[in-house]
């Protein structure tokens, strides 16, 4: 009898602490799925799309209310950015088959061209908003949110059927999708089931009623249509939105999408109104820098062929968003760079570099001596220790136009080392920023395979 009574004191520690482990799992899985959704910040009454009394925040700006279906549909699709990821690399437009590697595999972009057999060109309304809202594709499949659902669930039903709409309008073209490469269990698309019950709420945008219009269009607009969050917000172990840290910035397909905060040093707020708005209609703010890789995708694809209205919405939008500091981006310094032994010193090669391939353009004080896009001063990249996506420009270069001059810079992936251009980056950090990086050849070498 003492036995099996000690026996059973023994036990009860066991159990009591299996409690608290199974209690605390399921504590964390409820604080990752419970998590604020994208406008909680705001506070304040939220009611169903039909019983606002404001301007209605979806649809298209005035200019265009009179505008057909498939005229609304293109400037929506130009909002939502649809073209950016559903185009390869020199593929047709909307025909997919970009790739999106990922730290367990490769995913490509689908066909979204009205070809009934690789396309879209069989999906009803149903089946469209279906795909968008819920994540739920071709034969009832599970997409993976690549294709960001969670954000585009927002996206009011008139809207999504006037994107489809102009899609239908577009030229069909055969073009399967290649063959995801994902590691176990990453392919196992039914874990999308799971995911998306947790993860994606399957509401239409509720406008904001102690918000005015201005703000819930921008909200509109930056959350649902142009889902600026899902590159600038990190996001948490199961890979959703971490809507506590909203807009901090994060790294997608190997650049860093930055802090779009209003924190003074390390996000927007020493940007004026009119810095945002030209950033976000040509690419380029002076003394902020020039948009490049995803980012300048998006102004060339989205922002800038929306109105000037809707911008001012976004830029207002953004404004209010709560203020959160990234405290390895320090304030940008926008002073011209004087030469200095200690920065030749430190990094000869990067130094050789520079001064065959970059100071014909941007000069030896970060002043370009004829191409304003060309600056260094002041831009965050330079002003990034980790100094991603210096070495990204270097690797694959851009060519953009911009108001500020033609910007084409030449990708000198091919022409130098890896060692060659960590070092080119760490002394560019160094000579015009406010911290020097020590990126290495190594990490280069994975920004490379993000190809």
């Amino acid at each position: 009898m003492t036995r099996a009574k000690n026996s059973g004191r023994v036990d009860h520690p066991i159990l009591w602490t299996l409690c608290v482990l199974v209690l605390a799992a399921a504590a964390f899985a409820g604080y990752l799925a419970l998590g604020p959704d994208p406008t909680a910040f705001a506070k304040g009454k939220r009611v169903a799309l039909a019983n606002y009394r404001d301007t209605d925040p979806t649809g298209v700006p005035d200019e265009l209310k009179s505008a057909s279906l498939v005229e609304r549909g293109e400037y929506l699709t130009h909002a939502a950015d649809c073209m950016a990821c559903h185009t390869a690399e020199d593929g047709v437009p909307f025909a997919g088959g970009r790739a999106f590697i990922l730290p367990f595999g490769t995913l490509y972009s689908t066909n979204i061209t009205p070809d009934i057999d690789t396309g879209i060109g069989s999906y009803s309304n149903a089946d469209f908003l279906s795909s968008l809202h819920e994540g739920i594709g071709r034969g009832n499949t599970r997409l993976y949110p690549a294709m960001p659902y969670a954000s585009y669930t927002y996206v009011s039903d008139a809207d999504a059927l006037a994107i489809k709409a102009y899609l239908f309008t577009l030229k069909p073209v055969k073009a399967p999708a290649p063959q995801n490469t994902l590691m176990f269990p990453f392919n196992q698309r039914s874990l999308m089931d799971i995911w998306s019950a947790l993860f994606n709420p399957d509401k239409r945008y509720e406008p904001n009623v102690e918000r005015n219009a201005a703000w819930n269009r921008g909200a509109y607009l930056a959350e649902a249509m142009g889902h600026c969050g899902e590159c600038h917000t990190p996001r948490n172990l199961a890979f959703a939105l971490n809507n506590r840290q909203k807009f901090a910035g994060s790294v997608q397909a190997g650049w860093r999408a930055y802090n779009i905060t209003p924190d003074r040093s390390s996000g927007v707020g020493a940007w004026s109104d009119e810095d945002l708005l030209h950033y976000l209609s040509s690419g380029h703010a002076a003394g902020r820098g020039t948009a490049s890789g995803p980012m300048g995708e998006a102004v060339d694809d989205s922002l800038k062929h929306l109105k000037a209205s809707d911008l001012m919405a976004i830029v207002s939008y953004l404004r209010t968003v709560p203020s959160v500091a990234t405290g390895d981006l320090p304030e940008p310094r926008t002073t011209p760079a004087t030469a200095t032994v200690a920065e030749v010193a430190a990094e000869p090669r990067g130094r050789a570099v520079y001064e065959g391939a970059c100071a014909g353009c941007h000069g030896w004080s970060g002043i370009s001596p004829g191409i304003a896009a060309a600056n260094l001063t002041g831009m965050r990249s330079v002003n990034d220790a980790t100094a991603i996506n210096v070495a990204e420009v270097v690797i694959r270069g851009g060519e953009r136009k911009v108001e500020a001059g033609p910007s084409n810079m030449p990708a000198f992936g091919s022409t130098y080392s890896d060692a060659e251009i960590a070092s080119v980056a760490n002394y560019v950090t160094a000579r015009f920023g406010a911290t020097k990086s020590h990126l290495t050849a190594a990490q280069v070498a994975k920004l490379r395979r993000q190809d």
